[in-house]
């Protein structure tokens, strides 16, 4: 069975960065994500599941380095003999007992090698922390200056220097992986005996133990705090982007990793009155039957304040008026959008003797114009 197009499910380009599928991915993973669908009904449900789990596996096979360079050289992230989970030329397969866990490990077996450096090093860097930001609708459009943001990271000790031990000669080689982080598992197959490389259970893959251990931090080197940090954020983010704050994540889990990044997710409040649409803005504007009759000049408002503008003779009903340049600003260049606002006519209600018999009186007066819409609806009339 071919395998699915990973890079057009998550909708980015063969030459994507990681840093640029991630985002992907998330993004993605947010809209579709089952919690958003709780009371949809069951076939939109489903579908959502389905999609969800694509986006789950196109990430799973396209931020792994082995997984992805096999799938970009044989369409499959099982390699050459690959086709899913039915391949099993070894005793147990990928996965199973005593076979293997990933395509990594098989082709490891073939080249001899241990895993690559940038895979050892990806797998000390410290995660990423994900924080839900909340903004007012005028914050999103305005930005704000050094909004404070406090969130929960993994810190390196600060009595151990993230050593995890308080003697400095406390520090060991993991005497069973040697430094390496890994140990060599031999397995037997069809084959012959086959050798892979796995996580050393006894120093969980950071070279190294610990001995007078760290009163603070139990031997871990890592500590459980919460930060908190000014960030500038731009003008016209919205509901749901995010942005990356670098090395403000956890810390890595061994001494030679990156700290991860500090992602912010942003949720922004609606408005009472502007409903947002990318960079523009809408809202609906109510007006007298005069004013739509004999044309008006009215004050309306705008995110920085109050314009005027001139509602035309004979408005209709309905009518959008478009005013340039009144909109969000654009997140990536100094360009703004419009805003539309939509006239509504509204009609009076509860009128007095003397109000009706006025407005009975401008009916008179009123009664030989031209109505266009009346006019083109009896002139269908004829036709029935």
């Amino acid at each position: 069975m071919a395998e699915k197009d990973y890079y057009s499910i998550l909708g980015v380009k063969k030459e994507a960065s990681a840093d640029e599928i991630k985002s992907a991915y998330r993004r993605l993973a947010k809209k579709y994500h089952p919690d958003v669908y709780a009371t949809a009904p069951d076939a939109e449900k489903k579908q959502a599941e389905e999609k969800f789990k694509d986006i789950q596996h196109a990430y799973d096979v396209l931020s792994d380095p082995q997984k992805k360079a096999a799938y970009d050289q044989y369409g499959s992230e099982d390699g050459p003999m690959g086709g899913g989970s039915g391949f099993n030329p070894f005793s147990g397969g990928f996965g199973g007992e005593g076979g293997f866990d990933s395509f990594s490990d098989f082709i490891n077996i073939f080249t001899g090698g241990g895993r690559s450096s940038s895979r050892s090093k990806r797998n000390l860097d410290g995660d990423d922390v994900e924080v839900t930001i909340n903004l007012s609708f005028k914050e999103a459009c305005f930005g704000v200056k050094d909004k404070e943001i406090s969130f929960m990271r993994v810190e390196k000790c600060a009595t151990c220097n993230g050593t995890g031990s308080t003697n400095p000669n406390g520090v060991h080689v993991c005497s069973k992986c040697h430094g390496s982080g890994f140990i060599n598992v031999q397995q037997r197959s069809l084959f012959g005996i086959m050798t892979s490389q796995r996580t050393c259970d006894m120093c969980g893959g950071t070279g190294k133990t610990v001995t007078d251990k760290c009163k603070d931090c139990g031997g871990k080197g890592t500590l459980r705090r919460q930060k908190t940090i000014k960030v500038n954020i731009p003008a016209g983010v919205d509901n749901g982007q995010m942005m990356t704050i670098r090395g403000e994540g956890c810390a890595p889990s061994g001494q030679g990793g990156n700290y991860g990044n500090l992602i912010l997710v942003f949720k922004v409040a609606p408005h009472s009155l502007f409903v947002r649409e990318g960079n523009d803005i809408s809202f609906e504007y109510p007006i007298t039957i005069m004013q739509a009759t004999l044309g008006a000049k009215v004050s309306i408002p705008t995110l920085n304040g109050s314009t005027i503008i001139d509602i035309p003779e004979g408005t209709q009903h309905g009518t959008v008026l478009r005013i340039r340049g009144k909109g969000v600003k654009d997140l990536r260049r100094d360009a703004y959008g419009d805003m539309y606002v939509h006239i509504v006519v509204d009609v009076p209600k509860g009128l007095n003797r003397k109000q009706r018999e006025a407005v009975q009186a401008a009916q008179d007066a009123l009664d030989k114009v031209r109505y266009d819409k009346i006019d083109k609806f009896n002139r269908s009339l004829r036709d029935l």
